[in-house]
This record gives structure tokens, C-alpha cells and sequence, in this order.
């Protein structure tokens, strides 16, 4: 199958290569010189953002720099159309959708580090229990709308991408070090820079992190409940000098991380919640994840022939085994929670009674994932008459797969704490591999004439999908049963944009969504929607602002059955959720207020983000997927609010600076359903408040105090995986960080 698409990838280069040299031989001298060289990028900057034929976010350094958050979750609040669901209070395994997309584990967006496919398996097993470390990262870029076709394979909701720190021009090194409640410490460090030698500009990199926490849930036994996390990126560098007659630049990168983390899907009844939502049940101590994960990418980037050409290899690793508890008594700690007055006994060694021998059943959840692949952009710039073009074709090849070995021990609670008693042969569980090889080529040209830009674009994608399960079979060394599903899938698009005076946008598109199936799906097609957007956008000094209405029509919804959405169905399996209509509305704003004022010499930065979706089922049906269960005509779908709100203010002046971000989510529901939301099927609207006021000691430190959740909040932040979970109380932190 390789060969096959080796073949069908140089054709298709060699035919965009001679549509854009065909056009351009005639117009060369028109040919704008400025173009950006890499073309495996989501924007770039956030001037893109302000002609972009499509909704989309650029979050840069600086404006992540005010509250230095590790938590991905507290970055993308500022991002209209985001929807987020929090589990463990630090953002370590995000659950994050778009424009009502699925949230569990971020399956259902195009997640990427440097335009390089970050999820474990993103074909094979998109869950994302690796997620990058947001305190290591540069710049986020949230793309929407058509323009999401470039990024596949997922288009539905559209793709976040994160930007490493990259090697700076000149050599400067920086180093934070922050502290704080619950035994919280945060150390980061990153120097290197680029040097002229031997007629080539030279580069290198080096960037540490390190967080760890006591954790501020409270177990019944006394035990810590944080976690350590160590992340480490290397980056070497070379390329040509700025006049070279041909520019390239080759970069290599190298990134190793590590996590200990004392976590469990086991929460609390709501009468425990209510009486300590902080409690953590002595049954649960032993949870723990650990994990490894590892990239290596080569970047290549050069200007040939008035072409803008990029090559990207990359390979990823990551290993895991979430060892966690699984049944209380021989009763799934979901059903448990769902239910505990039916479950007494159970309930009981919950709150500390002791359990019969081996009453406690926790599960080694051990896999192992690996994603390989090559990628080709090329691009160029060029007119033919009064029209211009930027055109580019891309191409990538890519596999990846997952391991899944897992099994089970049984422990004994005695006396509020625990014992082990005996062990089920590894593998004895679940044994199969997950696998996946793709080829992936899109097409797009934004047609630029006076002040309207037409995007058309088409992503074409190639999918093989085979699962092998050996059953009882551990050893494996017998023939194993082969579930093999291939996904061929067309994927237009159009944006639109039209410039109706200086600094005013009208834009507009419509593309395919399309989500591919797992590996043994018990689904009978892959989830697949038209979606529409159409907004305004503008920007005076200053102020930038944009509203934008989107309409998502899903022709097959789809939902894969994990232990995060509470299991009760055999874990990787797919489900039909038929049609759903979502239906949207996003606005933004920001700038700095004291454009609007006398000259103080203070600065009054300022931004809004507000989303209003409606997303419901068309059909009815049963389903033995949990978060859907019976399912009605205009149920609402779970987790997503129907409204929710941002608002960032700050003043800052000289040295000292003070900022507050409000962010406000509606209540919503559990589980599919309509009208009033039943008490234990409710997730309470919740308003957060966090502070950070900081003082330029000199010209190279400075000082900050940050306060998370400055009104200590008490709030439930999920109802999955197993019972109620609280969101993280109030949390003050110090730092102190040198720039030299």
C-alpha cells in the first residue's frame, strides 16, 4: 500500500507543481516575495488571523504569559467556541471540543504540536491521555470553519494547534521558578539562540520543565493525590543566511516527558460531595497513571524555483498504564456512583468498611501507541492578470497504532487501608493491537481579487483501519482475529471573505465534516456533517472584534465508548447517534482600552468571548453508549452548555501590572436529554475568577502573585468518569522569572 501512495503522491505534486509554474510563467515579476516559507503552519501570527477566510484564534506568547497556566483548559476559555469539560482540576487529561463536538478525551478535533499530529494514535485511538504541557508553549492557534480541511483527518469542529518556543534569533535564556498551596512547585528553564558561522546560521535549544503537587483532593487514608510531571525539549538548527540566493532551514526537535500522577476515575456520591467535595475514598489510593512519551521531527524548509516547499518526518511513542480502581465488591465503580443507595455493601467499603478478600478490583489499563509519518507541502504565490493566487498542495503518509495489554489485580481494605492480594495474567483482559495507515492530500488556493478572497480547498483521505485481538491468547502466539474496516472519504470546502472597507471583514464558508471510525467500530459509517459559518470581523487600531454564526448538520453522529464516558459497553466500540443539528453563535473582542482614553501612561488590555450553542438529536433511538442512553427528537447532547462567557480586564503601567480573567459557564446535563436537567444528571453553572499582579523587580525579573479561583468556588466540574468530581478550590502561587 506504500508504493501504491508513494505513486499517487507524486503524481499529484508533479500536477499541482505544473499547474502553479504554468500560471506563473507569464506574471513572475507580480509575484509577491514576502510569502511565508513553512507551510506546514495553522496562522502563523495574529495579523493572519485579521484576513483569514474563516473563524479562527491566534493566543501569542504574551497573552499566555499573563497567568503562566499549565491547564490547557483556563488558556482556551478565552476562545469563543471552545467547549471544555474539567476532570482532575489541573487539565491533565483535557476533554476539549468545537462547535458541540464530542469533549471526551479531545477525540473529535485535530490536535497538533507544530503541525505535527500530537494524539497517541490519532487514526487508531485519537483519545488524548498524552496532551502537550501548555506552560512549555509559544503560541495556540484555534482554526474553525472551512479552512479545517488542511488539518485533518478530523474537520468537524476544526483543529488547536500548539507552537513549541522557538529558537531565537539572538541567545537568551529564561527561568521561572513558581510555588504556591498544596505543596505546588513549577520550575521551567529555556536558553539557546542562533549564531553566523561558516557562511550558515546555526541554532540550538534547550527546555526543561517541571511541575508537581501534593494534589488538593484529600484521601481518607492521608495519602497525596498530585502528581510529577518532567518535560524536556531539544531543538538543533541550521540554514542559510538572510542573502542567500536559495533560503533553507533544516530543524531537528527531540521531546521527552514523563508523568506519575495519583489519579482515579472514581469520584463521590453527592451527599459526600456535599459534606468534603475535596474527599477522595480510601478504596482509590493505589490510582495511579504512569507515563512516557517521546517525539522526534525533521523539518525541512526551502524556496526553489519560486516554490515554497516544506518536509516534515515525525514519529511519536507513548506508553501508559493507568493502573486504577474498577469494581468495588464486583459492582463497576460507575454503576456504583450512578446508583449507591442499590449497592450498599459497596458503598459501605467506600466509606471505609472492610472489604472481603480481594474485594477491590483494579485494572492495569496498559497500552502502548506509536504514530509515524512524512509530510510534503508545497506552495507558491503568484497572479494571472488581476487574480492572485496562493496555492498549495500537501501530502502526508501515516500509521500508527495501539497496543492494549492489560489485566487485573484484586486488593483487600482493611482498617482504611489496602492490601494486595492476587493478580490475573497480564494480558488476560484485554489483548489486541489497534492499527492504522492513512494517506491524506489536500488542495487549496485562495483566489485573491480586489478585496474579495475565495479559499476552495480539498482534503482527500485514503484510511485502512484493522484490529487484531488475540483473546485469552496472551503469549499471542496463535493467529489472531482480524476486524478490518477502509474509509475512503472526498472532504470540500469553501471560505470566503470580502473586504468591505479598511479593516472590515465579511466572511463565510461551508465545508464537509468528517470524523473517521476506530478499529473494529461497531458503527456502519464514519461520522460525516455539512457545516456552514458566515461572520464579520474588525479591527480599528487596536481593538480587534469578530461575530461569527455557525450551523454543523450531522448526517451520523458518532460515539466511541471509553472508561472516561462511565464504560458500560465494550471499551473502543462506536455507536450511531444519527442526525444532529448544532446550531451556534460566537463573539469576540479584544484591544486596549486605553486607546479610548487620555495619554495616563497606563494600559487598559481588555477582551470578551462569548458562545451560544444549541445542539441537539433529530431522530430517536437506544443506545447502549451511557452519555446517550434513551434518546428523543430535540434532546439536547451532553456536557454542552447552552451559553457561556469570558471577560479578561487588566491595567498596567511602568513595571506593575494586574489582570482578571471571569469566565462563566452555563449548567448543563449529563446525559442526553431535554427540558429541566435532573439533579443527579446536572452540572451546576459555575463562575471562575482568577488573578495575577505581577512587578518588574528590574529589567530582567520579575515578581507575580496569581490567585486560581479567587472566589473558592465550590463547584462539580464533571459527572464521568464514576461519580461527582470537584474542580480545583482556591490556589495562591508566587514566582519569580529572569529574562536575559
Amino acid at each position: 500500500m506504500e508504493m501504491n501512495y508513494l505513486k499517487i503522491a507524486g503524481v499529484l505534486t508533479s500536477l499541482g507543481l505544473a499547474q502553479a509554474g504554468i500560471a506563473t510563467a507569464q506574471t513572475e515579476d507580480q509575484v509577491d516575495q514576502n510569502r511565508r516559507l513553512d507551510q506546514i503552519v495553522v496562522l502563523g501570527s495574529a495579523q493572519d488571523v485579521t484576513t483569514f477566510a474563516g473563524s479562527a484564534a491566534y493566543l501569542e506568547a504574551d497573552l499566555l504569559d499573563v497567568h503562566a497556566d499549565t491547564d490547557v483548559h483556563r488558556i482556551l476559555r478565552v476562545v469563543p467556541g471552545v467547549n471544555i469539560q474539567e476532570e482532575d482540576g489541573f487539565g491533565l487529561r483535557p476533554n476539549i471540543g468545537l462547535r458541540g463536538t464530542g469533549l471526551d478525551r479531545s477525540s473529535k478535533i485535530t490536535l497538533m504540536e507544530d503541525g505535527v499530529l500530537i494524539a497517541p494514535a490519532p487514526y487508531a485511538a485519537p483519545s488524548a491521555y498524552y496532551f502537550p504541557r501548555a506552560g512549555r508553549m509559544s503560541a495556540v492557534e484555534v482554526v474553525k470553519g472551512p479552512s479545517a480541511i488542511k488539518y485533518g483527518p478530523r474537520t468537524q469542529g476544526g483543529s488547536i494547534n500548539f507552537v513549541s518556543t522557538p529558537i531565537s534569533d539572538d541567545p537568551r535564556t529564561i527561568a521561572r521558578l513558581q510555588g504556591g498551596q498544596f505543596n505546588t512547585l513549577s520550575l521551567y528553564g529555556v536558553t539557546g539562540g542562533k549564531i553566523e558561522k561558516g557562511g550558515l546560521v546555526w541554532g540550538g535549544q534547550i527546555e526543561a520543565a517541571k511541575d508537581t503537587t501534593d494534589g488538593f483532593k484529600e484521601l481518607d487514608n492521608g495519602a497525596d493525590t498530585g502528581f510529577s510531571i518532567e518535560d524536556y525539549v531539544l531543538k538543533t538548527s541550521v540554514g542559510s543566511t538572510d542573502n542567500a540566493t536559495i533560503p533553507w532551514h533544516l530543524e531537528f526537535k527531540g521531546q521527552y516527558s514523563d508523568e506519575i500522577s495519583d489519579e482515579t476515575y472514581l469520584g463521590l456520591t453527592r451527599e459526600d460531595f456535599n459534606a468534603n467535595p475535596d474527599r477522595r475514598y480510601t478504596a482509590s489510593a493505589e490510582d495511579e497513571m504512569s507515563a512516557e512519551h517521546s517525539e522526534q521531527s525533521l523539518r525541512f524548509v526551502t524556496e526553489l524555483g519560486g516554490f515554497d516547499i516544506t518536509t516534515l518526518a515525525y514519529q511519536t511513542e507513548f506508553k501508559r498504564d493507568w493502573f486504577k480502581l474498577d469494581r468495588v465488591e464486583g459492582v463497576s465503580i460507575s454503576s456504583l456512583l450512578a446508583s449507591p443507595e442499590n449497592y450498599t455493601d459497596a458503598l459501605g467499603v467506600l466509606h471505609g468498611a472492610d472489604s472481603s478478600a480481594g474485594g477491590l478490583r483494579l485494572k492495569h489499563n496498559n497500552r502502548d501507541y506509536e504514530a509515524r509519518g512524512i509530510q510534503l507541502v508545497i506552495g507558491r504565490e503568484f497572479a494571472t492578470g488581476a487574480i492572485g493566487h496562493a496555492f498549495e498542495v500537501g501530502i502526508r503518509l501515516h500509521e500508527d497504532e495501539m497496543d492494549r495489554y492489560q489485566w487485573v489485580e484484586y486488593w483487600t481494605q482493611t482498617n482504611n487501608d489496602l492490601a494486595f492480594d492476587s493478580q490475573t495474567v497480564p494480558g488476560s483482559d484485554s489483548n489486541r493491537i489497534d492499527s492504522a495507515e492513512a494517506l491524506a492530500i489536500h488542495i487549496k488556493d485562495d483566489i485573491t481579487i480586489g478585496r474579495l478572497t475565495l479559499s476552495p480547498g480539498l482534503r482527500f483521505e485514503d484510511i485502512s483501519l484493522k484490529r487484531e485481538n488475540w483473546g485469552s491468547d496472551t503469549d499471542r502466539l496463535g493467529a489472531p482475529s482480524i476486524t478490518e474496516n477502509d474509509v475512503d472519504v472526498v472532504i470540500p470546502g469553501l471560505g470566503v471573505s470580502y473586504e468591505a472597507s479598511d479593516g472590515l471583514f465579511i466572511f463565510g464558508g461551508v465545508h464537509k465534516g468528517f470524523s473517521p471510525p476506530a478499529p473494529g467500530s461497531t458503527a456502519d459509517a464514519p461520522e460525516e456533517a455539512i457545516n456552514y459559518e458566515a461572520g464579520l470581523r474588525w479591527t480599528a487600531g487596536p481593538i480587534a472584534t469578530e461575530a461569527v454564526a455557525f450551523f454543523n448538520d450531522y448526517d451520523n453522529l458518532l460515539g466511541a465508548c471509553t472508561a472516561s464516558t462511565g464504560g458500560g459497553c465494550d471499551i473502543g466500540d462506536q455507536f450511531n447517534g444519527g442526525a444532529v443539528e448544532v446550531t451556534g453563535l460566537e463573539l469576540s473582542a479584544r484591544g486596549d482600552l486605553a486607546e479610548f482614553t487620555a495619554d495616563t501612561g497606563f494600559s487598559f488590555p481588555a477582551s470578551l468571548a462569548f458562545t451560544w450553542t444549541q445542539a441537539e438529536f433529530q431522530s430517536a433511538f437506544s443506545s447502549d453508549y451511557e452519555p446517550w442512553g434513551d434518546v428523543s427528537p430535540g434532546d439536547e447532547l451532553p456536557y454542552i452548555p447552552e451559553f457561556q462567557a469570558n471577560i479578561g480586564l487588566g491595567i498596567a503601567r511602568d513595571a506593575w501590572s494586574l489582570d482578571i480573567n471571569a469566565n462563566w459557564q452555563d449548567e448543563a446535563r449529563a446525559t442526553a436529554g431535554s427540558g429541566s436537567i435532573a439533579l443527579d444528571d446536572k452540572i451546576d453553572a459555575r463562575t471562575l475568577v482568577d488573578l495575577t499582579a505581577g512587578y518588574d523587580i528590574t529589567e530582567t525579573l520579575r515578581v507575580a502573585l496569581r490567585v486560581k479561583n479567587l472566589t473558592d468556588e465550590v463547584y462539580v466540574a464533571a459527572l464521568r468518569p464514576s461519580g461527582l468530581r470537584p474542580g480545583l478550590p482556591r490556589q495562591f502561587l508566587m514566582s519569580i522569572e529572569t529574562r536575559f
